[in-house]
């Protein structure tokens, strides 16, 4: 028999309730209480944890049904004393316990995608920040595919600390034209604006090859003959190799 129920009344359920019915009253009750979402609820948002970290532990549950609080309180499984109602919150929507959310990161990253156009034009984007911000300081610099830039305090806001934020990181990913994008009478007028080209002395030792695109399936099909690997009765077969120092 169950010496008392005030645990039970918090979380708004039956002494008999399940521990999936108990699971679904702290989410529902932790949700619309929580400190962010109801300042002036922090008391009762407290004593929604503790009666979530009791029940929801079935040798705690078993000890405050058979000596209610007290029980708990006089030394019992938790002795004497309760967990961080935030730290009992992350746990239970996936966080990790206060450490973790000392650990976690406040910066953000922004994956940019870019043309080639946008780079030596210039663009101005909407990112996804409380303000829009324009940037002045990348005019002239080169943006290679996958640099990485950041905004200071324009990221998660630090715990505890909402006036402090992390970094927005801002990856670039450049997207280039596709195949025969300008017209094969218009590639000199593209050649000129880029550096020259070095002149390469070719020599009757060099031997001119097509350059394909891959295709993972006929390559496995042609090294399934191994005839890279095979060895004749002329001893094996040389192929190139690597000069080492």
């Amino acid at each position: 028999m169950v010496k008392e129920t005030e645990y039970y009344d918090i979380l708004q359920v039956k002494p008999n309730a399940s521990s999936e019915e108990i699971k679904r009253a702290y989410r529902k009750l932790a949700l619309k209480y929580h400190p962010d979402k109801n300042p002036s609820e922090g008391e009762r948002f407290k004593l929604i944890s503790q009666a979530y970290e009791v029940l929801s532990d079935p040798k705690k549950r078993d000890l405050y049904d058979q000596g209610g609080e007290q029980a708990i309180k006089e030394g019992g499984l938790s002795g004497g004393s309760f967990s961080s109602p935030m730290d009992i919150f992350d746990m239970f929507f996936g966080g990790g316990g206060r450490m973790n959310r000392e650990r976690r990161g406040k910066n953000v990253v922004h994956q940019l995608g870019v043309s080639l156009e946008d780079l030596y034009n210039g663009i101005t984007r909407k990112l996804a920040l409380q303000k829009n911000v324009i940037c002045a300081k990348c005019e002239g610099e080169v943006i290679k595919h996958g640099d990485l830039k950041c905004i200071y305090n324009e990221g998660m806001p630090v715990y505890k600390s909402p006036m402090d934020k992390g970094s927005l990181i801002i990856q670039f990913l450049v997207q280039f034209p596709e195949h025969y994008w300008l017209p094969r009478e218009k590639l000199s007028l593209l050649e000129a604006l880029l550096p020259s080209r070095e002149d390469v002395m070719v020599t009757d030792e060099m031997d001119q090859v097509d350059l394909e695109d891959f295709d993972p399936n006929e390559q496995t099909y042609r090294n399934s003959a191994g005839e890279a690997y095979e060895e004749d009765e002329e001893g094996p077969r040389t192929g190139v190799q690597c000069q080492t120092s």
